[in-house]
């Protein structure tokens, strides 16, 4: 019996399905996909429609609701929300290095990581909609960031478990490489290395004086890690949030305290960069995020490849300093600890070349479901001109292109994100 509980303006339920690992081998492996139902205080008999919600990631488990609030109090108003911990995230069967120490050997690992893809996320949506609605009536969704891409997805190979579809910061390129992709990411990154350092000048020195410091020294992260140079600029992670120039310079301000030996990196700066650079709760990202651009042929470490097409990215003593940004490099796996488990298999993931189509442009083509997406002009994850790319094969796309917004708008600023959205699927502007 699913478990029920309150909190101020919410019902929250819980609701757990078991489904095959590999849905071309229904009778093989199954897991187990959780998903928590939301309704508002005092709608929880009404016949409302659904709304199932898709987290960005890959490896994003869905949001934790503390109060009504965000989207949340929008969608709300209208909708029974569905939060979709999506396989291998949170309360679904997940994937740490804790659980995937049953496996012998990497390629075991890989093969079982292979099935963690939008695809397989579809298909356990599906069987939830079944479970919860029926085979016949249809839901609506919202994807944010990587949650877009599942809904290309889920319109491309299931279209008729569709009512509407809200995307933000989602539409991804249909049919790019990802060397494509990330000579486009490292050209957003760069454009934000620059406008971080035009509001905070001073940092391009004490950055410098960072990773002079880290070449001089061996400096440790409280987990033990070392930290490199080339790690601490992965800080730059945060740049394509609304928040994150804010978050790497108050951390920058406090990057250096005199201690008995001299000069030292700070505790309150090692703890932060600690809690933000390790993978430990989210290993997904870093094992498959290349594959989630991958049909067909692998992506073979792109990130790393294209990086030497962009040598401003070095980090030497004495150089001009520039973050780096959404790239995965196969070093991760050897200096953060928590992936180390992941290391071969990562590699077999990136070689592999017979990835299964996660679009179907056609039927995109032809798509009956109305949409609507919210495009971040200076999105630095998802580049504006592959979004605007799918946007007009998406047939029946109304996209709202703006500068409002960095790509974490519906965190930012959700109520308004969603309320446009759903104002342009029903042509209410």
């Amino acid at each position: 019996m699913p478990i029920t509980h309150r909190i101020p303006g919410l019902v929250l339920t819980d609701h757990e399905l078991v489904v095959p690992l590999d849905y071309a081998r229904p009778g093989g492996p199954q897991i187990s996909v959780f998903a928590r139902e939301v309704v508002a205080v005092g709608k929880e008999h009404a016949d409302l429609p659904w709304l199932v919600f898709f987290q960005g990631g890959p490896g994003g488990k869905s949001p934790r609701p503390a109060s009504r609030s965000g989207w949340i109090a929008r969608a709300t108003e209208e909708y029974r929300i569905l939060l979709l911990d999506q396989r291998g995230t949170g309360r679904s069967t997940p994937i740490t290095r804790q659980t995937l120490a049953q496996f012998g050997s990497p390629q075991q690992q890989a093969a079982y990581l292979m099935h963690f893809r939008a695809d397989s996320i579809v298909q356990d949506a599906e069987r939830f909609r079944i479970a919860l609605l029926g085979e016949a009536q249809p839901w609506s969704a919202l994807g944010q960031s990587y949650g877009g891409f599942c809904l290309l997805t889920y319109l491309s190979f299931a279209p008729q478990g569709l009512r509407e579809v809200f995307f933000t910061g989602g539409l991804a390129a249909l049919d790019r490489t990802a060397d494509e992709i990330y000579r486009m990411t490292y050209r957003r990154v760069r454009e934000q290395n620059r406008r971080y350092f035009e509001r905070y000048p001073a940092d391009q020195e004490r950055a410098q004086a960072i990773v002079a410091h880290l070449h001089a020294h061996a400096v440790r992260l409280p987990d033990g890690d070392r930290l490199t140079p080339q790690r601490f600029q992965y800080l730059g992670m945060a740049l394509g949030a609304s928040d994150g120039f804010e978050q790497i310079h108050y951390l920058l301000d406090e990057a250096f305290v005199q201690g008995a030996d001299g000069l030292q990196c700070s505790d309150t700066f090692l703890y932060g960069l600690l809690e933000a650079l390790t993978f430990a709760t989210s290993p997904l990202f870093a094992v498959l995020h290349e594959s989630i651009y991958c049909q067909g042929m692998g992506a073979h470490w792109a990130a790393e490849r294209i990086r030497a097409e962009y040598p401003e990215f070095d980090a030497a003593p004495g150089m001009p300093f520039a973050f780096t940004g959404e790239m995965i490099y196969p070093w991760m796996f050897a200096e953060d600890t928590t992936l180390h488990p992941f290391r071969e298999a990562a590699k077999l993931l990136a070689q592999h070349d017979d990835w299964p189509a996660l679009y179907d442009i056609p039927q995109l083509q032809a798509n009956r479901v109305p949409c609507a997406a919210a495009v971040y002009a200076d999105d630095m994850y998802v580049e504006l001109a592959f979004s605007e790319e799918t946007g007009r094969t998406l047939r029946g796309c109304r996209m709202w292109i703006t500068n409002e917004y960095q790509h974490n708008g519906l965190r930012a600023d959700g109520e308004h994100v969603l309320g446009r959205l759903i104002a342009m699927v029903r042509g209410e502007v």
